[in-house]
């Protein structure tokens, strides 16, 4: 039985519901997070938690929540927790790896179709009243047969490579894990060096997890490696570019557009991470900016959460966590995490 679980963000009834079976639960019931401190008062006597990508937890939040004994995160990755601050801490954490793989790369060929096809732009021609039929404009990009480069080939990587097959896309990718043989030939994936994927590619997507390694994987630099004119499409972190550099490439010419659903200053872990998006990409034509709506697919975001609270409840009674990266009762690593 649960002291108090608390979750972070509002979710479905259903899965309140479900919580309230172990134990009283105290959920934000608003669709903003609750401030810092706000949470931190609450935390304090919990001892399980539902968070989300609002949430950052460090050695700071732990020492203020002394009876915290799991974290189940709704989220694919978990970086914005210290699972090393959590193993000290003796707490676990879980995430839900699988369920936003479809419809995050669902939301990646919108992008890319969106901002290749100029779709912001020609329905800001509609709506100021300037259409008066077809005109020979708006000329853009298609994806058929256009050359495609994917870093990062885990599973969102090889979801979005998979439905750009019927695209009938040239496919390449790089990744320092790369696909066995078998898979690379089963998917029409071609490996690549990064410059040598920068160099060639049309549309250039992002498919990785954020670590030391792949913070701004996208700067000044491998942007200047880019085909002149390329796309660039980042469903997947914010940090992973540059955003400076992306604005600066943008207004030079030499990047054709850029099309992000995630923003550097939602990467907590980030000590540096800026406190707004860059400015010139707000003001922009050629870029096309959602709000992380990677993963929201209503029926997806109660089954992600469900998935969570499953696994507070899994804790609970003592079993292994279904998506745990660490669990202090076993011998844990964070490999899980990608």
């Amino acid at each position: 039985m649960a002291r108090k679980t608390l979750v972070t963000n509002w979710v479905h009834p259903e899965v309140l519901d479900l919580l309230r079976t172990r134990g009283p639960v105290e959920a934000n019931n608003t669709r903003e997070p609750w401030p810092r401190h706000e949470l931190l008062s609450r935390a304090r006597e919990a001892d399980a938690m539902i968070a989300f990508m609002t949430d950052h937890v460090d050695d700071a939040f732990l020492a203020q929540c002394p009876e915290l004994r799991v974290i189940a995160c709704a989220l694919k990755g978990a970086d914005n927790f210290d699972l090393a601050a959590c193993r000290r801490s003796g707490v676990a954490v879980s995430i839900v790896p699988d369920l936003l793989t479809a419809p995050t790369a669902e939301l990646t060929v919108g992008l890319m179709i969106s901002l290749g096809r100029n779709l912001l732009q020609g329905d800001r021609t509609i709506r100021e009243g300037s259409f008066a039929g077809w005109r020979p404009i708006l000329y853009g990009t298609g994806l058929d047969g256009a050359s495609v480069g994917i870093i990062g080939i885990g599973a969102v990587g090889q979801a979005i490579a998979h439905r750009l097959r019927a695209f009938r896309c040239r496919l390449s990718y790089f990744d320092v894990r790369p696909l066995s043989p078998a898979k690379e030939d089963g998917s029409g994936l071609m490996r690549r060096d990064l410059p040598q994927l920068l160099s060639e590619s049309d549309y250039v997507v992002l498919a990785l997890p954020l670590g030391e390694n792949s913070v701004h994987i996208i700067n000044a630099e491998t942007i200047a490696q880019m085909k002149p004119g390329a796309l660039l499409i980042n469903p997947a972190r914010g940090s992973l570019v540059d955003e400076s550099a992306a604005a600066d490439a943008l207004e030079a010419g030499h990047l054709g557009g850029y099309a992000a659903d995630v923003f550097e200053l939602e990467d907590w872990a980030q000590t540096n991470r800026p406190a707004r998006i860059e400015p010139r990409l707000l003001g922009h034509p050629r870029t096309i900016l959602t709000p992380h709506l990677g993963s929201a697919v209503d029926l997806v975001r109660r089954d992600i959460a469900l998935a969570a609270a499953r696994d507070i409840l899994r804790f609970l009674d003592g079993a292994p966590l279904q998506g745990g990266v660490v669990d202090p009762r076993q011998i844990q690593t964070d490999s899980a995490v990608r």
